[in-house]
């Protein structure tokens, strides 16, 4: 199944671990066009994701077609966790990548029907419960810049949040990450 960012069109089994891969077009939206299909589905936004939204990359550029899948550490061989260098790393071996940086708002139009996190803990310092994370290089070293995005439904509620870490963080084995399939 595609879904065009901000369509709505998604298969469920489409990012569930193992599965066949969503098709995903971004880019081609301003800046501005974001803004607007994000507040026109009600998605809420945290103060990181509206910092990465103001980022250069999300000038407008030509549409790219991804193949998204979702992946979380442990299927990724990291049992016991892993920071964000043994994270890129280990989807590498698999043949995964990173997600361009402006990948994460089209993936939140998308998906229109995520799971309700299982707690309502908005921020903790660690990995929130129920979330998917955009797996994309960092566009900062600064550690206090948000190095991502990632998608959470909390008590009803549809957000894209941005989050930090530095490299020493250990994310646990049962966060979930979006990131990108090998081209066909």
């Amino acid at each position: 199944m595609t879904a065009v960012g901000g369509s709505g069109a998604r298969d469920e089994s489409s990012l569930a671990g193992g599965r066949a891969p969503l098709q995903l077009l971004v880019g081609g939206a301003s800046r501005e066009e974001l803004h607007a299909r994000l507040a026109e589905l009600g998605i809420q936004l945290n103060d990181g994701a509206r910092t990465l939204l103001e980022d250069s990359c999300f000038d407008t550029r030509a549409p790219e077609r991804l193949e998204v899948v979702q992946r979380s550490l442990q299927q990724l061989g990291l049992p016991s966790g892993g920071t964000l260098p043994q994270i890129t790393a280990a989807a590498r071996e698999q043949g995964l990548a990173p997600l361009p940086p402006d990948t994460g708002p089209y993936l939140r139009l998308a998906i229109t029907d995520q799971e309700q996190a299982p707690d309502s803990i908005l921020s903790a310092g660690r990995a929130p419960t129920g979330a998917v994370h955009v797996l994309t290089a960092p566009l900062s070293a600064d550690h206090d810049y948000p190095k991502g995005f990632y998608l959470r439904v909390v008590d009803g509620v549809t957000w894209l949040r941005g989050f930090r870490c530095d490299d020493e963080y250990v994310w646990p084995a049962d966060a979930v990450l979006a990131l990108r399939a090998p081209d066909a």
